[in-house]
């Protein structure tokens, strides 16, 4: 070791150190700041609804976080992927500053059978991942890992769940003339049960306040059942409206080719077929997002000309390459886009080359020193 002087080891420790810093945190920035926010088109505007003088509002939209729990997982796989989401949601909000951030669901990767004391914990450590400053509002929809499938269910857990994390079976949110309907997937069994009856009547009432503010001749509406802005709201929920399967999915985080081929079941890997279609028929969405599959998607609805685009798993143990959803709304247009945060296989891929770099930096630098030494011995 006497060809290895204490500043050479130092700057390989060094050098270790900065790779390790721009693996965990530089390279989140590197990549989100090249996103950018989708700009409005005047040709997209629906000349139906009246311009307002609001500024258009930013939302920012990820899905299936799945926070691991005490019983799925090895503790550094919690730990590293818990830093990855921590580290992809804090950058892109420093950067991008959206006004209302929405999460579609599987907060949590145990949640349906959880202790209530595991939910507290789980509740602190999404507090602390997800942290907002005050003038960020955040909403969320339940998905089947926090509370369960629909033959799951359990009038207790859902209580927990909705407690810890303000959520509802149905939530009708407006900003800035902007209605985003969230509705709880597993609410849509329509069998009549708690949760589905509950919903219903929600859903109802949504229908006739969208209906009553589109149209002023109609002898059922007062004035309590108008809105103040009448735009096409927007849908949200864990589960993707019906479809067969992905092969429709040509996004670049879309499923990989053997899983697009997979059928879909209906009420466990999509709304079933007449739960899409009346929900369709009362909401109208122009827009409906959802997630669930883990995997991108984006397709026109069935009927009325509006879109439906899935966002895939924020989380990279579910996703080599997730992303972040970005929409810009105005009550007569609207932009959306996805944002890629860095894939866990270039993360991989610059960990190696960094290693094998400053080894053979080390092996170089080592020659140099022994061919010094024997040429002075010579």
């Amino acid at each position: 070791m006497k060809i290895l002087p204490r500043k050479f080891l130092m700057k390989i420790f060094i050098s270790l150190i900065l790779l390790l810093v721009y693996c965990e945190y530089w390279i989140y920035y590197i990549v989100t700041i090249q996103c950018n926010w989708p700009i409005l088109d005047p040709i997209n505007e629906d000349t139906k609804v009246e311009k307002t003088l609001e500024d258009p509002l930013k939302i920012m939209v990820i899905a299936d976080p799945h926070l691991l729990g005490p019983r799925k997982g090895h503790w550094f796989d919690k730990l590293r992927r818990e830093w990855q989401m921590r580290r992809a949601f804090q950058t892109a909000v420093t950067l991008l500053q959206p006004e209302v951030v929405f999460i579609l669901g599987d907060i949590l990767d145990e949640g349906f059978y959880c202790s209530s004391q595991e939910l507290k914990t789980y509740t602190h450590r999404f507090q602390e991942i997800f942290s907002l400053p005050d003038h960020i509002k955040l909403y969320m929809v339940p998905g089947n890992h926090d509370i369960g499938f629909h033959y799951e269910i359990h009038p207790y857990r859902i209580y927990e769940f909705a407690k810890a994390f303000n959520v509802s079976g149905v939530q009708f949110i407006t900003v800035r003339g902007n209605h985003f309907v969230l509705v709880n997937s597993i609410a849509l069994a329509g069998d009549g049960c708690f949760l589905c009856k509950n919903a219903e009547l929600h859903l109802n009432k949504v229908e006739k306040m969208l209906k009553c503010s589109r149209t002023t001749n109609n002898g059922e509406c007062d004035e309590n059942s108008k809105l103040e802005v009448f735009s096409k709201p927007i849908l949200m929920q864990h589960f993707p409206l019906y479809r067969q399967s992905d092969m429709e999915c040509n996004d670049l985080d879309s499923a990989p080719m053997p899983v697009k081929q997979e059928k879909f079941k209906e009420n466990y890997d999509c709304l079933s077929q007449e739960a899409t279609y009346h929900l369709l028929n009362q909401i109208k969405p122009r827009l409906s997002l959802s997630g669930h599959t883990h995997h991108g998607c984006t397709r026109k609805l069935p009927f009325d000309g509006g879109l439906e685009i899935t966002i895939p798993s924020f989380s990279w143990r579910n996703k080599n390459n997730p992303t972040i959803g970005l929409g810009v709304f105005t009550p007569n247009n609207y932009a959306f886009t996805k944002c890629p945060i860095p894939k866990e296989s270039t993360v991989i891929l610059l960990y190696i080359l960094g290693v094998v770099s400053i080894l053979a930096w080390f092996q170089y630098m080592s020659f140099k020193s022994r061919r010094r030494q024997r040429i002075k011995c010579m």
